[in-house]
């Protein structure tokens, strides 16, 4: 059985690489002839798990402390925990894990001895868990929280790049592709993230990636029509630059991407600030809509964007997007709540403005992981995303632009991101509120691993 062609992937560059110590990173030709061997007797995309039926999941993280994406992630992995209000199990195993950084307040080695789960010194060594070849079913990526290089533009240079083609350069070796998850953004480089894209394309890499948020709750009840013709769009956030904006511009891929006709492409993108933030605001309509965002949280709109109660927020900025078939969209950031996710849009020949907020739940956004996790196993279990991977490519590409817009002073256009793909209906990964009746506001956030899902007793009331 031939090798897939090795100029399918370019791992010629490293995001903040580091010397690896053991792996099965390097391919000779008596290594080749094993493989293939062994392969001869494991058909091309036939997994682990179809002995065990339970996925067996590698686990790459760049920091696992207290509230990093790791812990929030990982603990959905290890333990049951309340997806609308029943308590779910896993479906699958984390079997390995690895770590790029590991600082004095670090969770993971407690965590590995804890749940009998091996530490590998690199991405290849947990992918093929110590031996030749891989020896996994699923790929978690996590390359959220550390400390890595801020560029000019003010992105984190998180090695989520890297952290793909080191587990790429594997599943190549073996002749054998498995589910992948990549956390947030695919890249703080737009290049990078399209060849993520098109590499999991020619490859059949079932690929998965992007924000929490889109899976919240909301508040009031939210649903567009189908083929609702959407004019205008806002998401509110309240959080920093960069990193929140990220999760708003993939709340609002996550309402528009189902507008009449799919999603046909970004033509162009404006960083938007002071002055002239405040005039799009007043002439375009825009302050109606933000409004009506921010009413469906607070229940009355401020009267200016930085009067936000107990909020003594930075400046607000935006993110002005242009859709190719002439859908105008915002992003918005107003006041400092790390909880803060509102949407508000307008439909054609409809007077009414429809707004909701997400709601993450109690303990800040930590419970809002239950619901990425969920939709995470759902991926490694049956082979495909529940919503396409474009809208976290399409939110990737925007944020890099309004950041280089930010840094030019002017509005760039987006030929790069003619991106044309159909919505799928996720609503089953969605948390509906039933979690909340359990998990209340006075229910202690746990110190360490969530437990709550493995005491809850259906019936019982609180765990």
């Amino acid at each position: 059985m031939p090798l897939l062609p090795a100029s399918a992937v370019n791992l010629g560059h490293r995001e903040n690489s580091s010397p690896g110590k053991r792996g099965c990173e390097n391919l000779t030709r008596r290594d080749f002839l094993k493989t293939a061997a062994a392969l001869a007797m494991w058909p091309m995309g036939r997994t682990l798990a179809a002995e065990s039926q339970r996925p067996q999941v590698a686990a790459l993280f760049t920091e696992f402390t207290y509230r990093s994406h790791a812990h929030v992630i990982l603990e959905n992995f290890l333990e049951p925990y309340l997806f609308n209000g029943k308590k779910t199990d896993p479906g699958c195993d984390v079997v390995a894990l690895y770590g790029d950084q590991f600082p004095q307040n670090e969770m993971s080695r407690d965590v590995a001895k804890r749940y009998g789960i091996p530490i590998y010194d690199t991405i290849a060594g947990a992918l093929c868990r110590g031996g030749d070849t891989l020896a996994v079913d699923a790929v978690l990526s996590i390359g959220e929280h550390g400390k890595y290089p801020v560029n000019e533009l003010g992105q984190q240079e998180y090695p989520r790049k890297r952290f793909f083609d080191e587990a790429v350069a594997v599943m190549k070796k073996s002749n054998r592709v498995v589910p992948l998850f990549n956390d947030k953004h695919l890249s703080f480089r737009w290049d990078w993230a399209k060849e993520m894209y098109d590499v999991a394309r020619e490859l059949k890499i079932p690929f998965m990636a992007g924000s929490s948020v889109p899976l919240a709750q909301r508040r009031p009840a939210f649903e567009l029509p189908a083929n609702a013709e959407i004019t205008q769009a806002v998401a509110v956030h309240g959080g920093p630059l960069e990193s929140y904006d990220f999760h708003g511009i993939e709340l609002l891929q996550s309402i528009v991407e189902a507008r009449r006709g799919g999603e046909t492409g970004v033509a162009s993108v404006e960083f938007l600030s002071g002055e002239m933030l405040d005039q799009a605001l007043s002439t375009e309509g825009w302050r109606e809509l933000v409004n009506a965002a921010l009413a469906a949280e607070l229940g009355k709109a401020p009267a200016k964007l930085t009067d936000v109660p107990d909020e003594q927020g930075d400046a607000p900025h935006a993110v002005r997007i242009t859709y190719r078939d002439g859908l105008k969209g915002l992003v918005v950031r107003v006041g400092r709540s790390a909880t803060r996710w509102n949407i508000a849009c307008r439909l054609k020949g409809d007077p009414q403005i429809r707004a909701t907020h997400f709601y993450v739940g109690p303990w800040n956004n930590r419970n809002l992981f239950k619901a990425l996790s969920h939709a995470i196993q759902h991926h490694f279990r049956e082979g495909r995303s529940p919503y396409p991977v474009e809208r976290t490519l399409v939110a990737t590409g925007v944020l890099e632009t309004a950041l280089r817009s930010r840094r030019d002073k002017q509005p760039l256009e987006t030929s790069q991101l003619n991106i044309v793909y159909a919505p799928t209906d996720y609503r089953a990964m969605r948390e509906m509120g039933e979690t909340w009746k359990i998990v209340t506001p006075d229910v202690p956030q746990p110190p360490d691993i969530d437990l709550t899902g493995r005491n809850f007793q259906p019936g019982a009331g609180k765990p």
